[in-house]
């Protein structure tokens, strides 16, 4: 408790020099972590969305997921980046708890050591447009601690014109032989379990399943 009242009044200060208007502490737990939710909720915090910590235990078997008509992956060049980034803050647009990227976002996402791999992307082209990506990514140091061979098929998302046609499950489904290929025996994603655009479902039908919850938790600043 003493921790959180620590970061609580650190933020209100910040807090003041923000402008005026609804402002919310913020914080996560989950199945991971039952004694932070237990302290949260004796705090006023309350739960306000849900998600899974999602695992496929093998990439050996494939699933049935073709590309839809008319678009195509291509490797990606230095040059496409600004495009799949846009593309990427487009889509995600109308998800929860979207807020506009910063410039240090965009470095962070073209220079990152560990996401920014563009060999394991995979992302769909409908000619000169991006409709949607899949950025697979390795961390080998996770794994050298943990001891496994885990890859991640995370930041996906599909442009609203393209949804509802198969394109997330087959950019996912194309993004397995590359982490095989690098050796990688498992996958993990993250899901918001309420995601707008029905990603649950999806990942489900491509071999996740669920292997913790984790939880967000907001209070407002007062």
């Amino acid at each position: 408790m003493t921790m959180v009242d620590a970061l609580e009044t650190r933020l209100r200060v910040i807090a003041a020099e923000h402008p005026r208007g609804e402002k919310l502490f913020e914080s996560f737990g989950g199945d991971s972590a039952p004694e932070r939710e237990a302290l949260l909720l004796g705090l006023g915090y309350e739960p306000v969305r849900h998600g899974y910590a999602m695992l496929r235990p093998t990439v050996d078997d494939l699933p049935d997921a073709p590309l839809p008509e008319g678009l195509e992956i291509r490797d990606v060049l230095p040059e496409h980046l600004p495009a799949i980034w846009e593309a990427d803050q487009e889509a995600f647009s109308d998800h929860w708890g979207f807020s506009p990227a910063t410039d240090s976002d965009y470095e962070r996402f073209a220079t990152d050591p560990v996401t920014s791999d563009t060999s394991l992307w995979r992302v769909a082209w409908d000619g000169d447009e991006v409709t949607g990506q899949v950025r697979a990514y390795i961390n080998d140091e996770e794994n050298e601690q943990l001891g496994r061979k885990r890859g991640y098929t995370e930041f996906i998302s599909v442009r609203r014109p393209w949804r509802r046609r198969g394109l997330a499950r087959a950019l996912i489904a194309a993004s397995f032989p590359l982490l095989r290929a690098r050796g990688m025996t498992e996958v993990g994603i993250g899901v918001d379990t309420e995601n707008v655009s029905g990603a649950l479902s999806v990942y489900e039908k491509c071999g996740f399943i669920p292997i913790n919850r984790t939880t967000t938790y907001r209070r407002p600043l007062v």
